[in-house]
């Protein structure tokens, strides 16, 4: 039984050219009790493998956190098999606003202690306590009132490219480091002023609004389905786009382009970029935002230093990188000395 990739990266990404399928890029998320996390997991791979799913999804025993990948023509085998999974029918799909076939290349169904890293202990509060979700007119409304505090639950390399106006927007590195500092800063308002969150898909939200509840905010609100889901419903409805450039995804991606404003810089040079990319050397793999001028000139890395090891041959970069420990912990996402126009 196979319960694992056969195939690289790069091997699957000319498979999907070959083909010439339109694939459709995924996410949904569902908290919900799962008793054997492992067993689901293989149910997963098994199934979604068949159907040529590719994507990373998280699996825990409070639920599912998926991202991912499916050709257009599995779409409906796909749901029907989600819909044979009780807590899984009818979720809410999230579809990416831009489509790419290369979006994701390999099928990664993990078990974890949760679908998201948040860092709280769930049996000290509950978890079901949820803030009013909004849909995007909804939404649109709440935020102009002058009672209203609008905070971005993301991290600082995601809300840099985009976000809502007049939005806070903590300088964090992770979520569970969002947590108290926006408690903390709001403190005074607990009773006085209307919290109202977004995220990307939503996930982060449910959990932060139960956690802000507890805490003693009265008047908690999320964005139903996040940023992608409120454009889907901006172009819809012909709603008002209160979101100011890029959404951050994360897959090959990168970004989805929500707005024509471009509200980062490039950081290398300082020009106005909204540009995501991995630095080229695979022992730094730093993320940063680069304009097609830097690029070039640095050889898609980040640093001269980078661009040296970048340069050398193959088995050279190798030893290089031998015996040396690469993870988010050493390399975070945005933030290096040598990114000089970072802010």
């Amino acid at each position: 039984m196979q319960l694992y990739n056969t195939l690289s990266a790069k091997e699957r990404a000319a498979l999907i050219k070959d083909a010439g399928q339109e694939r459709l890029t995924i996410s949904f998320y569902k908290y919900a009790h799962i008793g054997n996390p492992s067993i689901f997991r293989n149910h997963l791979f098994i199934h979604w493998n068949e159907l040529e799913v590719l994507g990373r999804i998280y699996v825990a025993n409070e639920g599912i956190n998926a991202q991912l990948s499916v050709p257009a023509e599995n779409f409906k085998a796909f749901k029907k098999h989600l819909d044979s999974i009780s807590f899984l029918k009818n979720v809410r799909l999230n579809i990416a606003i831009e489509q790419d076939n290369l979006s994701f290349l390999k099928l990664k169904v993990k078990v974890r202690q949760k679908i998201v890293a948040d860092g709280l202990n769930d049996t000290t509060f509950d978890v079901t306590n949820k803030g009013i979700h909004v849909d995007a007119q909804k939404f649109n409304e709440l935020i102009e009132h002058p009672d209203t505090v609008l905070v971005d639950m993301r991290n600082h390399y995601e809300s840099e490219i985009g976000h809502f106006k007049n939005a806070i927007t903590p300088d964090v590195d992770t979520f569970r480091d969002s947590l108290d500092i926006i408690e903390n800063d709001l403190a005074d308002h607990k009773e006085d002023k209307k919290l109202v969150m977004y995220c990307t898909g939503g996930i982060r939200c449910e959990k932060a609004s139960a956690y802000y509840k507890h805490k003693g905010f009265k008047q908690v609100y999320q964005l139903e389905g996040g940023i992608i889901e409120y454009t889907r419903q901006v172009n819809d409805k012909n709603l008002e786009n209160k979101f100011l450039g890029k959404n951050f995804v994360f897959d090959h991606r990168r970004g989805e382009r929500i707005s024509d404003d471009v509200i980062a810089n490039c950081h290398q040079c300082g020009n106005p970029c909204d540009t995501h990319v991995n630095c080229a050397n695979e022992a730094c793999h730093l993320l940063f935002i680069q304009c097609k001028a830097c690029a070039q000139r640095m050889d898609d890395c980040c640093s001269d230093e980078c661009k040296e090891i970048h340069n050398l041959p193959f088995e050279e970069q190798k030893a290089l990188r031998k015996g040396k420990t690469v993870s988010n912990k050493i390399f975070k996402k945005g933030r290096s000395e040598v990114l000089k126009f970072k802010k």
